[in-house]
């Protein structure tokens, strides 16, 4: 093995954080002694120790003289848990390899400074860009305070989300759908609207065993939700938050009764202001969000410029129909300069379907042209 080997090992080390570590960052470690690794470890869940220090806790020798693989910058600071820089400055590591730097201000350029002044080589941005693709969420969150979040939506080749019956089970197959279920337990909330909820009945929780349960999230202006929908009823067991600009006294009540969180946001448009519900959710450390919305909430979340990414899931089929529903309806662009525009394309296949995966390069511009 070679020093790429065991940043991938840390690479891969770190995913087994997915969905736990929220609102820090996915990070694993490496410790490599004599061509051997020796410790191994990775941050597995928010207020728990982090990569560098489980890695130290699973040594089966000294550390002394060893070189150390990390995918982000140790930290040097008091937290939940104490600095890692302190750990490997006391197991005598002579070097490490850093793959991406922490953007956190705590942090950013004092871990390997701290490191460095005590006489430890530190390596820099090695294999930064395979580092940096662990956690967008994190950089983003940390960054800019508020949720990363990403637009998903299942259509046919044609881009129909559901038939002009109004029918949508189901668009993709096995595969697809089972990899949805990997993103709910990946971010921290997964939102809805209103329409989808009447239309669908979803439960929007992750069905993936001993996955993370994500937060539950319905856009809901006059509180129309049913009291014997799916959400509702399991309210109890998975927590359920539902953004509304005005209500009925005696159902909130109820609702609450039942285990759901009403929030009362500003109106914006005549609908629940998205923004204003992004910055609530941050406030909850609430650091990435999923869209599982229908084309109205799509519309108006790329219009309120909140998307970062979008997941389409295609899937080998033609719909037709002028009245079938599309991913993203209101009103929408006034011509094609006027698109939101999207970049670094990803494409995966998951059965018969393909998911195609890009960033969001701006939000939707309105019909005068403006941002």
């Amino acid at each position: 093995m070679d020093s790429r080997d065991y940043m991938l090992r840390a690479i891969e080390l770190a995913k087994k954080g997915r969905g736990f570590t929220a609102p820090n960052p996915m990070v694993g470690a490496v410790i490599v002694k004599d061509g051997r690794i020796i410790g191994e470890g990775f941050h597995e869940r928010c207020g728990e120790l982090h990569a560098e220090r489980n890695a130290f806790a699973s040594l089966r020798e000294s550390a002394e003289g060893a070189e150390m693989y990390v995918t982000l910058e140790p930290c040097c600071h008091y937290g939940r848990t104490p600095p890692c820089t302190e750990a490997i400055i006391e197991n005598r590591i002579s070097r490490v390899f850093i793959g991406s730097r922490d953007p956190n201000p705590l942090v950013s350029g004092k871990g390997a400074k701290i490191l460095r002044e005590q006489g430890i080589e530190v390596t820099e941005d090695f294999m930064k860009d395979e580092c940096d693709r662990l956690n967008p969420v994190f950089f983003h969150y940390i960054t800019t305070g508020m949720p990363y979040v990403v637009m998903k939506y299942a259509m046919t080749l044609d881009g129909k989300i559901a038939a002009y019956t109004g029918k949508s089970q189901w668009i993709t197959g096995v595969t697809a759908r089972e990899h949805v279920h990997s993103l709910r337990g990946y971010y921290s909330a997964v939102l809805a609207g209103i329409g989808t909820v009447l239309a669908d009945d979803p439960m929007l929780n992750c069905r993936l065993k001993g996955a993370h349960q994500p937060l539950r999230v319905v856009v809901d202006s006059a509180l129309r939700i049913p009291e014997n929908s799916k959400l509702c009823r399991s309210a109890g067991e998975y927590p359920l938050l539902i953004a509304c600009t005005s209500y009925d006294e005696e159902k909130k009540l109820r609702l609450e009764a039942m285990g759901a969180e009403i929030l009362v946001l500003p109106s914006k448009d005549g609908h629940v202001d998205l923004a204003a519900l992004m910055k609530a959710l941050a406030e909850r450390q609430i650091s990435s969000v999923l869209i599982e919305g229908g084309g109205e909430l799509n519309e108006s979340a790329l219009k309120s410029g909140i998307v970062n990414h979008v997941c389409a899931y295609i899937a080998p089929k033609l719909m037709g129909g002028r009245d079938a529903k599309t991913p993203v309806s209101g009103q929408g662009a006034d011509c094609p300069d006027n698109a939101a525009r999207l970049y670094n394309r990803s494409i995966t296949l998951l059965g018969e379907d393909i998911l195609m995966e890009y960033d969001v390069e701006r939000g939707l511009i309105d019909v005068h042209g403006n941002n």
